[in-house]
């Protein structure tokens, strides 16, 4: 896959963001932990600040990331802000207005897989990223598109299903989009996208755990 950026631009995008918007980092992690934590402990009440808060996450990545750092070193960040600003749009839509994204109590087998999957996209996801020589701030912290997908995705299996067809476009593309640049960056855990990705699949095909 040819890319229009070198990997050490790549990286220096990654630190360039990272010390601009210092100390936003931790916020948007606990921020992350937070909406667990309200999944987790209080599933009938979750439903709408869940998706609010993942609505915000996702207009984050569109104007924070793309918009503001990427753009610099790729001309298709605007279409990847756009991609994140409409995936922002449908958690609002359907989460916050619709009502149509909630949770419930207990732990079954579906559920247990998100919290092992959002606990890789805030503790997993970092520590490979230093095992194999990402160090801040040339590295990617949560907020930026890998991690917050898979973050998503988590959340997602935590909720009641079926889920609204249109809340998974955005992750699921992001997914393909994060997973093949994987391979030319050698971003050693955005390989765990391909995961996300057949996931997202399954979730799109399988009818009862989808709905439009």
């Amino acid at each position: 896959m040819t890319l229009p950026f070198t990997t050490d631009e790549f990286f220096q995008v990654f630190a360039a963001y990272n010390q601009a918007i210092w100390p936003l980092q931790p916020l948007l992690t606990l921020l992350a932990a937070a909406l667990l934590g309200l999944a987790l402990l209080a599933p009938p009440k979750a439903g709408r600040v869940v998706s609010l808060g993942l609505g915000l996450l996702w207009a984050w990545l569109g104007v924070g990331y793309h918009l503001a750092f990427f753009r610099e070193i790729n001309p298709a960040a605007p279409l990847f802000a756009a991609l994140s600003l409409l995936g922002a749009a449908a958690f609002v839509w359907q989460g916050v207005h619709r009502r149509a994204l909630g949770f419930h109590p207990g732990m079954d087998a579906r559920r247990l897989l998100g919290v092992f999957v959002v606990a890789f996209a805030l503790i997993g996801y970092p520590l490979i990223g230093a095992l194999v020589g990402h160090r801040y701030p040339s590295a990617p912290t949560f907020g930026v598109p890998c991690p917050t997908t898979i973050f998503t995705f988590g959340i997602l299996l935590m909720a009641r299903p079926p889920v609204p067809r249109v809340v998974l476009v955005a992750p699921v593309l992001w997914a393909l989009i994060g997973s093949v640049a994987a391979f030319s960056l050698g971003v050693t855990q955005d390989l765990s996208l391909l995961a996300m990705l057949l996931l997202g699949g399954y979730m799109l095909l399988n009818r009862r755990a989808v709905r439009p």
